[in-house]
Order: structure tokens, then sequence, then C-alpha cells
């Protein structure tokens, strides 16, 4: 029997240059692959993410999209929807009239908006999820343990270590200085029992401090996932709505402001990574979160041809 073939995009997410940002490969049609088959094929690409285009299952969506890091599906992700809109506004898709896009996500619809330059993809805004806030954890020590850092580190700060969710919960740990955040390094056991006193199920720890990593960036971050497959990411989109809100809900970032965050991530790896967020809110402090986006750039790297028996 021929072995069936499938077409393929790479891409570089959260960035306009070759070799930074996230890298994603987009399958751009899916048919005919089950879940187990695209679990596997994400496991053989290695990335952070790898994704299905598929014919759209409602009316209100243009097409379903599936989203797999090497060791779980994820209902919805940042990377992989900013990745994906290049990915079909380069194969003419999406057409440089059109203003929106509407991805089915396991999390429901997921809407894009496009700003072009010309009849190419400038930058991409995906609306998240409205958050949801956890309890903050009591001892920010775990945290810091699990890091790899000294207690000071996180507990200087004095902002919580919590969980948020904008369709995906991560723990957030805020942390004093740039170095301090590239000289953590995973603890395995620590992370375990951090992980157990998160009280919901998280997929990763987001770290970071607003010590600035450039000029126009308002926080320095990182990223470990090991329990989904991955080490680290080089941008996390689907953490950084909740950021975003974590860092307007805490005071860090003025409510007046927040239309325009820039979160520089992937540094440490040789990947920096910009990815822009926006949060609207009812702006008093600690106030209600209205709105929640989060958008980029991405640049084609190579394309390919994948066989399955």
């Amino acid at each position: 029997m021929m072995p069936r073939s499938y077409r393929y995009l790479q891409l570089d997410v959260f960035t306009g240059h070759l070799f930074g940002g996230n890298q994603l490969a987009v399958f751009l049609d899916g048919r005919g692959l089950s879940g187990d088959t695209m679990q596997a094929v994400a496991r053989e690409m290695n990335f952070s993410e790898t994704t299905f285009i598929l014919p759209a299952e409602r009316s209100d969506t243009d097409v379903r999209m599936r989203i797999f890091t090497p060791g779980a599906e994820m209902p919805i992700a940042g990377h992989p929807t900013i990745g994906s809109t290049f990915a079909l506004a380069r194969v003419g898709v999406i057409t440089p009239e059109r203003e929106r896009f509407v991805f089915g996500l396991g999390a429901g619809p997921t809407p894009v908006a496009l700003t072009w330059r010309g009849g190419d993809l400038g930058f991409a805004w995906m609306t998240q999820p409205l958050p949801e806030f956890h309890r903050p954890i009591a001892n920010p020590g775990l945290a810091a343990a699990a890091l790899g850092l000294a207690e000071h580190d996180v507990a200087g700060t004095n902002l919580p270590v919590q969980v948020v969710s904008c369709g995906v919960a991560f723990l957030f740990v805020p942390v004093s200085t740039r170095s301090a955040v590239d000289g953590a390094a995973m603890n395995p056991s620590a992370y375990a029992e951090l992980m157990r006193s998160a009280e919901a199920e998280v997929n990763g720890v987001f770290f970071f401090t607003p010590e600035q990593g450039c000029p126009a960036a308002t926080v320095y971050s990182r990223m470990f996932a090991p329990d989904v497959g991955i080490a680290e990411d080089p941008a996390t989109g689907i953490a950084s709505g909740p950021l975003g809100c974590y860092l307007v809900r805490h005071n860090v970032v003025a409510a007046e402001t927040a239309d325009a965050m820039l979160s520089l991530q992937g540094v440490k790896m040789g990947r920096p990574s910009q990815v822009h967020m926006s949060i609207g809110s009812t702006g008093m402090p600690g106030g209600e979160i209205t709105s929640v986006r989060v958008g980029g750039e991405a640049v084609l790297a190579g394309e390919g041809t994948l066989y399955i028996p």
C-alpha cells in the first residue's frame, strides 16, 4: 500500500525574523488522520506544538483545528493559533480582504483579527477566554525551590504565586530580577510538590520579572511544562493572556496602559520571542477583566511532506 502524503509548513512564531520565536508545524489538511496518529506526528515533529487543519464543524467557524504538544492534545493554544493563521494566509486560504478569521478549537470558536501589509499578513491578534484566578499558593518558597532559586527571589517581589487560566491553566511565579529568571533550573521533585500544592490541573510554570529584558518589554519571562512534553517553551501565547491579566489584577501594569504590553520570552534558549498582550478592564485597581488578546508575527521557515502508511 502506498503511504499517504501530508504537506506541512514550518513557521517561527512570535518573531519577525527566521530562527527566532517558537517553531510550529502546520499540516494544511489533516483529513484521514486519527487523533492517535496526530499525536504520533506531533512527537515526530518534536516542536512545542503541531497543528492539523480540518473542515469547519460549525457554521460560526472557518476551519476546525486540532493542536498537539509532543505529549498531549491542547484545547486552545496561542502560538499554534497565530502561526496557523500566517500559514493559511501564505497558502491563500485566508485572503487580504479578510479582517477576521475564526478557528474552531477544542475550547470553542476562537477569533483572530488580521492586519495586512499589502498582500501579506503582517500581524494577528487572538482573542482568548476571560481569566479564571485561583487562590494564591501560601508558600512561595515551594515555587522558588521548584525553579532552583532562593526563596527571596520570589517572596521579595511581594506578588502572589498564583494559577490563572484563559482556557489553559498555568502557575505564574513572579521573580525579582532578570538574572534570577535566567538562572532558574527545574528541580523535578520540588516541581512535583509545587504542582500538588496548586489545587488545579496546571500545564506548566510560567515565571517572569518586571525587570525589562529590552526597552520595549513589559516583562522578561520563561516557561517550563514537562508534564506535556515541553522542557522549556520559547513563546507561550496561551500563558501570555493570563500573564497580562495577572499584571493588571495585581497592579504591576496600570489599566490605562494594559492594551500594549510585551512579554520577551525565549532569550535564554536562543530563540527570542515577542508576545504582545492587550488586556481590557473596568479600569479600577483589581477590577474586572473585560477582554484578553494576544498577538504577534510569524515567518515561514520551510515546508515539507510527511508520509504516513
